[in-house]
């Protein structure tokens, strides 16, 4: 089961709030989905998920397929079971992963060989090797394989990596067979708009029900994205979803959203929680510095999450300092929870004819204060 219908759009921009219909719920969209790299949200568990807003969740494909495996998933009822959350699931193809994180060998028309970051052995994963074991997996959403090209690169060569991206996707097409999990196209093309263009229309000859446009946030400036969502925007079809994938930080969550964004996804809040960095509108702020020993006031008195309605950020920064595990958990939530909660507010500015308001006062808000120490 599977349907996108829009709800309302901007005049002024093309933000877009819609209704997207997966076999394990409705999401409402625009979406920030968080990253459950290994079948787990780092630090947080499926209920406090819930509990924070988050409707859809991202599993790794790469991570999966090392450990435990596919086939365990498979017979522990797949990812829904495994993990216990039984709400909408997005699985990655694993290209990014492999090509990133392993130790590769060799790129070809058939797939990838590549070595293990784990233990250095070798792998060949083939577009219907990635197909089979997101079905085995059994998220809701599923990505074609595809190769995705570090910044800075050559026009020559994103070419050659786009046409094997659409050769890829159309294998992933044809070998797909789950009928509860959909499959979405990847848009590549690095920095190249001509190249961007043509990939998302043949993409659309081969027919997909959603696009994820790939290769973005891997290098590039922010002036860069935005130029191939401005190139991307009248290009992709209304009637189905648009994910900008691995793209997490506000303003490009704001600006992409301007930009006819249906769907995001990122580790940073998970991983600058971790680290004690945590979101606020009004800018970033480092929990581990001195100046907060004495700050007794919320991490952001305008954020509803249960880190905010509960401790202070001395105590956040002393946990941090005695090393305890909680410091970690409590920042990850806020982060998740604003980056959740500020997609949701942005749906509702957008139903409400309000967004290019909305936008204006947190780019001026946010950008005054991003770098608060």
């Amino acid at each position: 089961m599977f349907d996108f219908k829009l709800v309302a759009e901007c005049p002024e921009t093309g933000a877009r709030a819609g209704l997207l219909t997966t076999s394990h719920g409705v999401i409402e969209t625009p979406v920030f989905m968080p990253v459950g790299t290994q079948a787990t949200v780092k630090a947080m568990t499926p209920r406090e998920l819930e509990e924070l807003g988050a409707q859809i969740i991202l599993g790794n494909t790469y991570h999966l397929y090392m450990r435990p495996g596919p086939d365990i998933v498979a017979e522990a009822g797949g990812l829904h079971d495994f993990m216990d959350w039984h709400h909408p699931i997005l699985t990655d193809s694993g290209g990014f992963q492999v090509f990133s994180l392993a130790d590769m060998n060799k790129i070809g028309d058939d797939g990838v060989e590549f070595k293990s970051h784990l233990d250095g052995s070798k792998h060949f994963m083939r577009p219907e090797d990635s197909v089979d074991i997101q079905q085995k997996l059994g998220g809701d959403i599923a990505m074609a394989f595809d190769e995705c090209v570090a910044l800075p690169t050559t026009a020559e060569y994103s070419r050659e990596a786009m046409e094997r991206t659409i050769r890829w996707a159309k294998r992933c097409h044809d070998h797909h067979s789950r009928e509860d999990q959909t499959l979405f196209g990847i848009v590549q093309g690095a920095t190249f708009a001509d190249q961007r263009v043509e990939c998302i229309h043949r993409l659309e000859e081969i027919g997909f029900k959603g696009y994820g446009i790939g290769g973005l946030s891997v290098g590039e400036s922010h002036a860069e994205m935005y130029a191939i969502l401005d190139a991307l925007q009248p290009e992709m079809p209304k009637n189905k979803p648009r994910y900008l994938m691995g793209v997490g930080f506000p303003t490009n969550l704001v600006e992409g959203v301007a930009r006819g964004v249906d769907m995001f996804d990122c580790v940073m809040p998970t991983r600058n929680g971790r680290n004690g960095c945590a979101l606020t509108r009004f800018g970033r702020l480092n929990l581990r510095n001195k100046k907060y020993e004495r700050d007794f006031t919320p991490i952001d008195d305008q954020c509803g999450c249960y880190a905010c309605r509960h401790f202070t950020r001395a105590y956040i920064r002393h946990l941090f300092v005695s090393g305890e595990i909680l410091a970690a958990r409590l920042c990850t939530w806020h982060n998740l929870y604003f980056l959740v909660n500020l997609v949701k507010d942005m749906r509702r500015a957008i139903i409400d004819g309000r967004f290019p308001s909305f936008r204006r006062a947190f780019m001026e808000n946010f950008m005054e204060g991003a770098y608060l120490k």
